[in-house]
């Protein structure tokens, strides 16, 4: 496993990151162990999680996820470089969520607990907050740092613009600087390319991209003669019709058609492909790979050793044509 490191800061992680969300739902806590030990081994030594996860379950089980990974980095928490997140709701209660001082501090303390650490390595705004101001949300992660319990701070899902009027608060105010961001980034939905992965390149920020896999889509298991596979995100709980919106569209399976008789072709598997894809982009830093079962991880994993040329890139992008971004015209 390569490593690279986390935009411009000194530390590294591996050119994998493992995504958690499905733990404490679709994984039992016994399959989340054995999913976490198949990619340790295999070199992943960055893991993402959330404190909203598991992906799917509601603020009854917001947390469920961290417990698990808490428990499998007993004795092991130093070889681990542990991201999370928060801003989504914890509580029915209106001031859990969002990004206030109030509600950052509090989460990231009950996060803390529950991964069973005193530090987080990277800590992440899952979505932005337009409710609460910038310099807000920067000073509380600036004194979270301060206090030792955050180690660098990110984002998740935030529009170029605003990730960039960030960083000019945090120049001005001489706070924490977010250094890296999670965006959702695939070969069928690519519209960081037109203004957040310039900017990411421009300021060097890491870019750490969920979803390399179009929520399994890309994988060819599904059919669209079919209702969606149960058990998969496409039928996952409050998740379900999420997906389903994103991705189960005539557009997407024509293509997925397609990319599988590329796949063919080569003779590897469109899931390998797919992840290696996106590793070969410019400025991405650790694409985010995910499991409900521990053998899923075999062709995922396989896209750290697969090195594609030029050629092999051009014939993945022709395939999907159709959602290649081109300039507008007048």
């Amino acid at each position: 496993m390569d490593y690279t490191q986390l935009g411009g800061t000194g530390l590294p992680v591996s050119r994998l990151c493992l995504g958690t969300m499905t733990f404490g739902l679709q994984s039992d806590e016994a399959t989340s162990f054995a999913i976490m030990d198949r990619a340790y081994e295999a070199g992943v030594t960055f893991f993402d999680t959330a404190d909203a996860y598991p992906l799917g379950g509601t603020t009854d089980t917001t947390g469920d996820t961290e417990v698990v990974i808490g428990k499998w980095l007993e004795g092991r928490r130093d070889d681990i470089i542990l991201a999370t997140k928060a801003n989504a709701p914890t509580s029915r209660r209106r001031w859990d969520r969002g990004n206030s001082r109030k509600h950052l501090v509090e989460a990231c303390e009950a996060s803390l607990r529950r991964l069973g650490t005193d530090h987080i390595d990277l800590y992440q705004l899952h979505a932005d907050d337009p409710q609460t101001s910038l310099e807000e949300t920067i000073r509380a992660l600036d004194d979270l740092v301060t206090a030792g319990k955050v180690r660098y701070a990110g984002v998740s899902n935030w529009a170029a613009w605003r990730l960039a009027r960030s960083l000019g608060v945090s120049e001005l105010e001489h706070r924490v600087k977010f250094v890296s961001v999670q965006p959702r980034y695939n070969l069928m939905f690519r519209m960081i390319e037109r203004e957040l992965l310039p900017l990411c390149l421009a300021e060097n920020i890491g870019v750490i991209p969920y979803n390399p896999l179009a929520g399994g889509l890309l994988t060819g298991k599904h059919q669209r003669s079919s209702a969606p596979t149960e058990g998969s995100r496409f039928t996952l709980g409050s998740a379900a019709q999420r997906y389903q919106d994103r991705y189960w569209h005539d557009a997407e399976f024509s293509t997925v058609d397609k990319l599988l008789a590329v796949a063919e072709d080569l003779g590897i598997p469109l899931t390998t492909l797919a992840v290696a894809w996106v590793m070969h982009q410019p400025g991405i830093t650790a694409p985010i790979i995910g499991a409900s079962r521990p053998e899923q991880l075999d062709a995922v994993l396989a896209a750290a050793e697969l090195s594609l040329d030029e050629n092999v890139i051009g014939r993945l992008e022709e395939a999907a044509d159709h959602f290649v971004l081109r300039e507008a015209t007048r």
